[in-house]
């Protein structure tokens, strides 16, 4: 806070040393009087509350005390001065209040970067949460896929990453820590006139024999090929699509059925969803935070937030 003068002193034109703790002296002696009660107030010897403000009084170059019988008054240069550090004290007085905030978690700004589900199921309702509970602190969302995503965390262009367990960094990388979040289970799209639409304890090797639609290269066509695999048969691939929505158009036109994750389950006319039951397949949901990083109060609470409930089991 201090503006250094230079080494010649602070002549015309030269900047002045505006020293905090010392115009705190210099404003406690205007609120006590004497150079004897402001010692006692600051907890200082009256000769080092002398020394202190000549000192000041020659780093800004002007006289601060004048003699008025066996006291001393503060000339117009020091109300001058003083009515500046008024406005000085008054902003720092903000500023700890802000930074005290920040030191709860309850200000400043976390940057997280999501994949496409992840936005609108987990990281806006957590932003919606923060803005009734925390509004001083800040989330600024960045839809990143995970390769992406772990680009921007290591780089420090984000705070928190979010994304598949599956396309997470290994435990042992040195440069992240990896926090799971939720497993999301992953639900069976029919056509609403299907034959199992209804059906009772409906299980994905019931499925062996149908048409699927999933993406034609990347994540979901991975985790659709895994999940049917597991369940014992090698899924037929009749259509491919990279979203939601033309899978889900794909489902209601009768053309095949589909794996979806709850996080992006949504209502559409002529699907239904259906949970599976014993060879469920699930998906797991982490984040990732810069070693070191997850004890920054502002990521604690917007990691909080990103878990309101307890993970399904």
């Amino acid at each position: 806070m201090n503006a250094h003068a230079h080494d010649g002193g602070s002549g015309a034109g030269a900047p002045h040393e505006w020293d905090i703790r010392k115009l705190h002296i210099l404003r406690t002696l205007r609120e006590r009087g004497t150079v004897t009660a402001t010692a006692g107030a600051l907890g200082m010897t009256p000769s080092a509350v002398s020394q202190q403000l000549t000192n000041l009084a020659r780093q800004l170059g002007v006289t601060l005390l004048e003699a008025d019988g066996r006291r001393v008054r503060l000339t117009g240069a020091a109300h001058l001065v003083l009515r500046h550090a008024e406005a000085v004290f008054a902003q720092l007085e903000r500023a700890d209040a802000e930074l005290a905030e920040y030191l709860h978690g309850e200000a400043g700004e976390v940057r997280v970067a999501a994949f496409a589900t992840a936005v609108p199921a987990l990281v806006v309702p957590a932003v919606l949460r923060l803005r009734e509970s925390h509004p001083g602190l800040a989330v600024r969302v960045r839809e990143a896929e995970a390769a992406e995503a772990y680009e921007l965390l290591a780089a420090g262009a984000v705070d928190l990453a979010l994304s598949l367990a599956a396309h997470a960094p290994s435990t042992r990388d040195p440069r992240f820590t990896l926090l799971p979040l939720l497993t999301d289970p992953l639900d069976v799209a029919l056509p609403a006139g299907h034959p199992l639409a209804a059906a009772p304890g409906l299980r994905l090797a019931d499925l062996a024999a149908e048409p699927w639609i999933f993406g034609g290269s990347g994540p979901w066509s991975e985790i659709t090929t895994a999940a049917c695999e597991a369940a014992g048969f090698v899924p037929e691939q009749a259509h491919s699509a990279s979203g939601w929505t033309a899978i889900l158009a794909m489902v209601g036109a009768g053309m095949g059925v589909a794996l979806v994750p709850r996080m992006a389950s949504v209502s559409r006319p002529g699907v239904v969803m259906r949970e599976l039951g014993e060879d469920r397949p699930c998906r797991h949901v982490v984040a990732a935070v810069r070693r070191g990083g997850q004890g920054a109060p502002g990521v604690r609470r917007v990691l909080t937030e990103l878990t309101p409930t307890p993970p399904v089991p």
